[in-house]
């Protein structure tokens, strides 16, 4: 090593920081290539009594450095904190691996017990997290709480072997009585994917600790989302959720909003940038109605949402005596930052990237019981019990819907009601339109559609704010006032299903959340009730005379 080189790293070693248990050697730019050339911080390390926390980050360390300094720091059996991110510039990718089992081995000879490790922006992949899975699976992680891996290009294969550490060293931490515990996980702009995302999922709900997740940038769309989403609700004291800019869609964001109503001490949520959509936001906004009660920080910022799903969302939060941000950026629309693309609805059907798949079951919201919905339709443990068999009455008036059948039924059209799932709210507003369809003014013929009507709105309505919201939701896309995803056929609206409405606003079961929500759709997206418009017009009037009651 040169002289020159050695009075550099003399003097970047003079401006060392130590004290309070931690060496650093933080940003200082060295270059660290061989044993001679770490032996002044090796010196540092060996002669630092009661080492705790050491800062590698910000240098460059090649594999021989790495190993003279794995050698100082096999006596460190308190060391606590690694900050070894940005720490391998300009080294060939095949040297990291060998350079992190040598740390990492050293850490397990010296019977190290780690509460956090950060080796962030170190551009890995899945080599370099085989550098480190005996570390994560060793006693010397039992204790961690903080895991930082952000910007280190893991991929799927790195996130899969990443993921089975993890849930290996919890198996081993468990037989020991101490099971692992970790807070923190930082893993953003790494390339997980779904397989990635749902096999961490696995490991986070086994864990069952995590208080702050962080995984933006990550390809991950609606499946891998869905699963992190049910591994969420495993983490009763979750603080912190940071899935900026992966695709959520409307499936992944109705599976994030049922995880969110079962979790009580979040207070950022970030899904900026993610594709919820307004279907999506309006369950967000549900969620925000009944829980949460402590969120700070709300970011739907990009989400392809339009002005009246931001303001249903605004709405929401403005009881929220925490909030300190709300973030519905995206495009300036009035006084309402929001995402809103050029027609005011969704994405146009060849800018969606499952509508083959789209089907209606896949639009299900199960209510309390409600586990998280497979891909398929079909849930998970603790479905509602199956709809009670159809009398045949029913079914052939559900398949040609007419007055007089209707007037057949006679005590019957109780049982409608108990046909309609509210867990499946596209096939609910379908029902109910085509009930309030049969709509006249033939005194008998109105008391009973209204009487139906009632019967059915009060069984979707009277449950959970998730419930109802998801329900209107679907209301609004078959009535045109929403763009849902998919291939949705809007329904051929009639004065009467209008009128329908009107009358069911003045009940006691349609709340002034829900009403407010309809006239906030109808007064951005009045002309798609055209064709009905002496009915549209009773609807609104009445709407404002409701919301001013409230």
């Amino acid at each position: 090593m040169a002289s020159d080189d050695i009075a550099r790293l003399a003097d970047a070693l003079s401006k060392t920081h130590v004290g309070d248990g931690e060496l650093s050697y933080k940003g200082l730019g060295l270059k660290l290539d061989d044993a001679e050339s770490v032996e002044e911080l090796v010196r540092e390390i060996e002669h630092y009594t009661g080492l705790r926390a050491l800062r590698l980050e910000g240098n460059t360390v090649g594999v021989d450095a790495a190993r003279a300094i794995a050698k100082a720091l096999q006596s460190k059996d308190l060391l606590q904190r690694c900050y070894w991110s940005d720490m391998f510039t300009g080294r060939l990718r095949s040297e990291i691996p060998t350079a992190l089992r040598s740390l990492g081995g050293a850490l397990m000879s010296a019977g190290a017990r780690l509460t956090e490790l950060d080796l962030s922006d170190n551009a890995f992949g899945p080599d370099g997290v085989k550098g480190i899975e005996q570390l994560l699976k060793s006693p010397s992680c039992h204790n961690l709480q903080e895991l930082r891996l952000n910007n280190c290009g893991m991929g799927i294969g790195g996130g899969k072997i990443l993921a089975e550490a993890l849930i290996e060293g919890h198996r081993q931490s468990s037989e020991h009585g101490a099971p692992l515990k970790l807070r923190v996980f930082v893993a953003g702009r790494n390339r997980l994917e779904n397989e990635g995302a749902r096999a961490l999922a696995r490991a986070f709900q086994l864990i069952g600790s995590l208080e702050e997740v962080h995984m933006p940038q990550n390809g991950i769309n609606h499946a891998g989302v869905m699963a992190l989403a049910s591994a969420m609700r495993h983490n009763p004291e979750l603080r912190v959720l940071n899935f900026n800019d992966n695709t959520f869609t409307k499936r992944g964001t109705l599976a994030m909003a049922q995880a969110l109503r079962h979790l009580r001490n979040v207070q950022v949520i970030n899904f900026g940038d993610c594709l919820v959509r307004s279907e999506g936001a309006i369950a967000l906004a549900a969620v925000l109605r009944e829980g949460l009660p402590i969120l700070k920080e709300l970011n739907l910022s990009f989400g392809e949402i339009t002005e009246a799903a931001a303001l249903v969302v605004a709405q929401a939060v403005m009881d929220k005596s925490d909030m300190e941000k709300v973030d519905l950026n995206g495009r300036l629309t009035g006084s309402v930052c929001v995402a809103v693309t050029d027609d005011e609805g969704e994405p146009d059907d060849e800018d969606e990237e499952d509508d083959d798949d789209a089907s209606d079951a896949s639009d299900n919201c199960d209510e309390d019981n409600g586990e998280i919905v497979k891909e398929n339709g079909t849930t998970r443990e603790g479905d509602s019990p199956a709809k009670p068999q159809s009398p045949a009455e029913i079914t052939s008036f559900l398949s040609c819907p007419s007055a007089e059948r209707l007037l057949q039924l006679g005590e019957m059209r109780t049982s409608l009601q108990q046909q309609v799932d509210a867990s499946d709210p596209h096939n609910a507003a379908d029902v109910l339109l085509k009930i309030a369809a049969l709509y006249s003014e033939e005194p008998e013929t109105k008391t009973a559609v209204l009487e139906t009507i009632d019967a059915v709105l009060k069984k979707l309505l009277c449950g959970s704010a998730f419930q109802s919201y998801c329900f209107l939701s679907s209301l609004l896309v078959k009535m045109g006032l929403l763009k849902g995803e998919g291939r949705v056929k809007k329904a051929s609206l009639v004065p009467g299903q209008l009128l329908c409405l009107e009358h069911a606003i003045q009940q006691e079961y349609f709340t002034g959340h829900h009403a407010s929500l309809l006239h906030t759709f109808m007064s951005k997206n009045g002309g798609a009730l055209e064709s009905c418009s002496s009915a549209s017009e009773r609807l609104s009037s009445t709407l404002e005379k409701c919301l001013n009651q409230h």
